[in-house]
């Protein structure tokens, strides 16, 4: 099925409103959805004599990171390290050899936000080996740990973390292990014959002056990449529906993406408007819905990817992308989640038919209805082959717990996800089988409200 003209019509024009209110020389815009074909606009020109078109490549800056954040992952799962290790146990540092894995991925080690020296003055940046010696003279800004703080600094160093356990340089690892398997053939290191140039487009009057082209050496990992806004929309999308467009997990188990979409730290401690995970930035947007990605900023470009989570009408593996060769165009970084939300409202995803699925097994079909602990009132259902529970008060959109047996452990179920993951829930039958009792994370459950010295009120005793 495909989205009709009305959908598209007002898309583009959100683009076009920011090309011409923002003042960009070039927008290129995408999304991507599982339920619909690529929708793609571009407007605007490239500077060069190559036309503007889907194939242009834009400086994407640090969308970089979430790459870079996705092959330490892949690492940790390999087995080659863990996210609580030291990076000094890795790499042969002169300074901040503690600070731990976790803490570069989330921006909470306390680092100086920048490789020592004025590089963004001089645009002379260091190369691998200038890069680690001169971390004896970065600063600590921050005790590890006390807050948010960005820092380029800490994603090159584990770019070249990823290099070192992988035996390669960083972009050789990113592209035999993300770029290729994903077909993200327009992102690349260095820019391609379709690149358009990056501009400052003066406050006062239309001039649009060229930036200069920068390679950022050891600190490519935190922003060297280009791409095009139709790699970067799939990007998105996998960071949020990875299962989608890489079924086997050959990239990245779903899992893996679940972990680092789990906010660790609040970007902003009086707004709680943003949140950071392992290496991507999560924007709420009400009613359950979150965007999952990140922006990117380089000298004469501005870029944005995100991809949508939840929702009613969200569809599978959506994710937009805005790129644009302005560094001054702050609008750029808002026009996904506006391309996102406008196409849930106005082109959601099908409602799914219900179909009857699978029985509860014949020794949990005794348990299903309402339980009480705590006070409260639960329903405890069987659906898509799984056991879970709600609260009976629960808002509408908050997921159920679910559970899974425990093997070799009869009547042991492990939350594998929504309230109380991790805990177990233990049954107790009677002499018949009967279940008669639950213990879900140690808390009591019976079939009638009971306080925690066993008052029955049905009962009266």
């Amino acid at each position: 099925m495909t989205a009709g003209p009305d959908v598209h019509d007002r898309l583009r024009r959100l683009v076009r409103r920011v090309q011409a209110d923002a003042r960009v020389p070039a927008v290129s815009a995408a999304l991507h959805r599982a339920d619909r074909p690529l929708w793609s606009c571009t407007v605007g020109d490239t500077g060069t004599d190559s036309p503007l078109g889907p194939d242009t490549q834009f400086r994407i800056g640090s969308i970089t990171k979430t790459f870079t954040a996705v092959l330490t992952l892949q690492c940790r799962d390999d087995g080659l390290l863990d996210l609580d290790d030291p990076v000094g146990r890795h790499l042969d540092l002169p300074a901040h050899g503690e600070l731990t894995v976790r803490r570069l991925l989330s921006h909470t080690g306390g680092l100086q936000r920048e490789p020592y020296g004025d590089v963004w003055d001089t645009l002379r940046v260091p190369d691998a080996d200038r890069l680690t010696a001169d971390l004896k003279r970065a600063e600590r800004v921050l005790p590890p740990g006390r807050r948010f703080h960005y820092s380029n600094l800490g994603m090159a160093v584990l770019g070249l973390l990823v290099a070192r356990l992988r035996g390669g340089t960083w972009a050789e690892v990113l592209a035999d292990r993300v770029l290729t398997p994903l077909g993200l053939t327009d992102t690349t290191v260095t820019p391609g014959s379709t690149a358009a140039v990056g501009y400052l487009v003066d406050a006062y009057s239309d001039e649009a002056h060229p930036e200069p082209p920068t390679d950022f050496g050891a600190v490519g990992p935190a922003a060297q990449l280009w791409g095009t806004a139709t790699d970067m929309a799939r990007w998105a999308a996998f960071l949020a529906d990875p299962a989608a467009l890489d079924p086997t997990g050959a990239v990245l188990a779903p899992a893996t993406l679940d972990e680092m979409r789990w906010p660790l730290t609040t970007t902003d401690e009086t707004l709680w408007g943003a949140g950071f995970g392992l290496g991507l930035i999560l924007i709420p947007q009400g009613e359950r819905v979150v965007h999952v990605g990140h922006d990117g900023a380089m000298p004469g470009f501005l870029a944005a990817a995100y991809g949508r989570r939840g929702g009613d009408g969200t569809a599978g593996a959506m994710g937009a992308a805005v790129l644009g060769s302005s560094g001054t165009a702050a609008e750029v970084f808002d026009l996904p989640h506006r391309l996102l939300a406008e196409a849930v409202e106005h082109d959601p995803a099908e409602i799914e038919p219900w179909r009857p699925g699978t029985p509860a097994p014949a020794a949990l079909r005794g348990l299903l209805g309402r339980w009480w602990g705590e006070g409260s009132e639960y329903v405890f259902s069987w659906h898509d082959d799984a056991l879970r529970a709600r609260g009976v008060k629960d808002p509408a959109g908050r997921p159920p717990a679910v559970f899974a047996p425990v093997p070799d452990r009869p009547d042991v179920f492990r939350t594998i996800s929504g309230r109380e993951a991790g805990e177990l829930l233990r049954l107790t039958r009677d002499d018949e089988g009967t279940v008669i009792r639950m213990h879900w994370a140690t808390y009591r459950f019976t079939r009638h409200q009971e306080t925690f010295d066993r008052y029955d009120f049905r009962a009266g005793s």
